[in-house]
């Protein structure tokens, strides 16, 4: 195998990966969109906020925010302002640092993410079951079953950590 056929071949996996992820993800988005007026970003934010409260303190800075949606500083201030102005976070000053802004969600948030959460894990299994079919996609989907079985067998905690 030459340099170039390996990075093609890593290529044409990038470009799968690509692919499911674009189509799980309008799958989702469409499902949660019409039954809870929330985007995939709105619903991971609050994924992330409320496994907070499993772990040391329940918030997160605005820089962790950002770090943990993966989106820019001035996208994640966006976002989080949307979820506020609709009661579902809140935003304070860090008591130890008055230079710092915590952002939490709201029992309103995570009463949002409950109702919501079945139609997520729905609308993922769908979009997996349909991805299965592509024989493109498949071993991807495999590989993405095989995590969930291998998490199956111990601790999970998807608390965000910084890197």
């Amino acid at each position: 195998m030459t340099a170039d056929t390996a990075l093609t071949g890593l290529a044409d996996g990038w470009y799968a990966l690509s692919l499911l992820h674009d189509r799980i993800e309008a799958h989702i988005e469409r499902a949660l969109q019409s039954g809870h007026d929330l985007s995939v970003r709105e619903y991971s934010l609050l994924v992330v906020l409320s496994r907070q409260h499993d772990g040391p303190g329940g918030h997160l800075r605005m820089n962790q925010v950002a770090e943990a949606v993966v989106l820019s500083q001035s996208a994640t201030t966006r976002l989080v302002t949307r979820l506020e102005d609709r009661g579902l976070l809140q935003r304070y000053l860090c008591p130890d640092d008055r230079r710092g802004i915590y952002t939490d969600v709201t029992p309103a948030g995570l009463a949002l993410l409950e109702q919501a959460r079945p139609t997520h894990d729905d609308a993922l299994a769908n979009a997996l079951g349909q991805a299965a079919a592509d024989p493109e996609l498949a071993p991807l989907v495999a590989a993405v079953e095989a995590l969930n079985t291998t998490s199956a067998h111990g601790p999970r905690t998807r608390a965000y950590r910084p890197v």
